[in-house]
């Protein structure tokens, strides 16, 4: 189920919110958790069935681990280390499994030339987000930092349905109190208020900008088979934004979504292409996978306290692990690499004392999110190969309209003509990429929209136009693309 759907917005939300509203308002507590437990996995299971004893499974198996590590553990031949080290190892394989069971078997076979069948294993839904949110709550067990050990408020920690399919990541800590504290089971206006306010946002975000932007982005890097420099450029860049507004809608709806429930959601995003350093994009880009990966991976691994060379080390294969875990291939590894790279490099030019303007430091952070995202977006790495070699190295063309002014540029081998047709029909494209940067740039994100939000009929109609405008093109569905990680 989507959010940016007719089915969640106008039928799943408004039953779920008032059912489990009625029967905290009659008293039945427990009743309304299992309510909104049972909510969550029917949401889970609405594409497909089979997905539900997976979850299920994990959620039992994390549950009953976290239970004994937060006890005194007297097993004669276990220790609690060896009981962390089991639960974690079993999380890890069975994301393996059903994510990187195939990519693992075909680089087999061509490294060893070996013919061994593919599994063809569908991904279960949300695989790495409530594995790796679990995994957390057993390391977080084993350090005696989770207090609350009721199954009914586990089961909504793993299962709740805002954060459920592509986060945040929460912490154990984060979420256990509030689903305990007795004034959230009562309809709060002012969190509502709130709550569809920012949902407004995002849904605008994600139907309007995100899906106009995957049009050109998809032109580009799936059927074009090759692009000039402006093709290619409009290409990167659109993917760039789609992504942004894409996952910057998705957050809001779930943050508006579980304000409905009285649940804060830590924020996941937070304006990342104002970033003037590749650390101040990962403080940005979705917090709580940066937060998990530096708290669960970069500090266990030894963090900075073994030397430079180790810390070198250790940035780069903890961005190699987020690399991979947000999809099995060559890409995306590649991707990590870069990133871990260029944090090796900001690290080193930082600790000798240099500095750069401010501008320019943004202007080189940006374009390396850009190109880097070119092999996060590519199917495969011919596709990357193409939209780079446009980018940096494809014919110029101008539009045709500007010739009579501009003719003497041919003597310098410009060419004109349909500078952009191999990916959108629009002449105005690139002047809607010009105005998502000023919005991704110099605008307050929804955060601090927010934040200084003052309820009136101005605020509602501002919500309700953006609303309405997203709700008038919900027939064109498409998935948030962090389903697919």
């Amino acid at each position: 189920m989507l959010f940016n759907s007719y089915v969640f917005i106008f039928a799943f939300l408004p039953v779920t919110f008032f059912v489990y509203f009625y029967l905290n308002h009659i008293k039945l507590t427990a009743a309304g958790k299992a309510f909104l437990v049972f909510s969550s996995l029917f949401f889970y299971s609405w594409w497909n069935i089979a997905y539900l004893p997976i979850i299920l499974v994990s959620m039992l198996f994390n549950y009953v681990v976290g239970l004994s590590l937060s006890r005194e553990w007297k097993h004669s031949r276990i220790n609690k280390k060896t009981l962390l080290i089991v639960g974690i190892v079993a999380n890890v394989s069975m994301l393996a499994y059903f994510k990187y069971a195939d990519f693992l078997i075909s680089n087999l076979n061509a490294v060893l030339g070996s013919k061994y069948d593919l599994l063809h294993l569908a991904l279960p839904l949300a695989i790495s987000f409530f594995t790796f949110q679990q995994i957390a709550y057993l390391v977080d067990s084993y350090h005696g930092e989770t207090k609350e050990y009721d199954f009914l408020n586990y089961a909504n920690f793993v299962t709740f349905f805002p954060q459920l399919i592509a986060g945040p990541i929460v912490h154990h800590k984060e979420m256990m109190p509030q689903f305990a504290h007795i004034e959230n089971k009562v309809i709060n206006y002012k969190h509502i208020t709130m709550g569809l306010f920012i949902f407004s946002m995002g849904l605008f975000k994600k139907v309007i900008i995100a899906d106009t932007f995957a049009v050109w982005a998809t032109a580009g890097f799936d059927q074009a088979q090759v692009l000039n420099m402006a093709e290619a450029w409009v290409t990167s860049l659109s993917y760039t934004f789609q992504l942004y507004f894409d996952f910057s809608g998705y957050t809001d709806m779930a943050i508006g979504a579980a304000l409905l429930f009285n649940i804060k959601l830590p924020i996941n995003f937070n304006s990342p292409y104002k970033a003037t350093s590749i650390q101040d994009f990962w403080r940005r880009w979705h917090m709580t996978l940066s937060r998990f990966l530096k708290d669960y991976v970069y500090i266990p691994l030894g963090g900075n306290r073994k030397g430079e060379f180790r810390t070198y080390t250790n940035l780069v294969l903890t961005f190699l692990i987020g690399g991979i875990w947000h999809g099995a291939g060559w890409t995306f590894v590649f991707w990590g690499l870069l990133h871990g790279i260029a944090i090796v490099i900001h690290r080193a030019w930082s600790q000798m004392g240099l500095k750069m303007h401010a501008v320019l430091a943004w202007l080189i952070t940006f374009n390396f999110i850009n190109v880097t995202w070119v092999f996060f977006r590519a199917k495969e790495w011919e596709d990357a190969v193409k939209v780079l070699k446009g980018m940096f190295t494809g014919s110029l063309l101008l539009p045709s309209t500007i010739q009579e002014n501009f003719d003497f540029l041919s003597d310098y081998g410009v060419t004109f003509g349909n500078w952009i047709g191999g990916v959108s029909r629009d002449d105005y494209t690139p002047l809607w990429l010009g105005a998502a940067l000023i919005v991704t740039v110099a605008l307050k994100n929804s955060n601090q929209l927010t934040q200084s939000l003052k309820p009136n009929y101005w605020t509602a109609l501002y919500a309700a136009t953006l609303f309405l405008i997203a709700a008038s093109s919900l027939s064109k569905l498409s998935e948030f693309l962090y389903f697919n990680f």
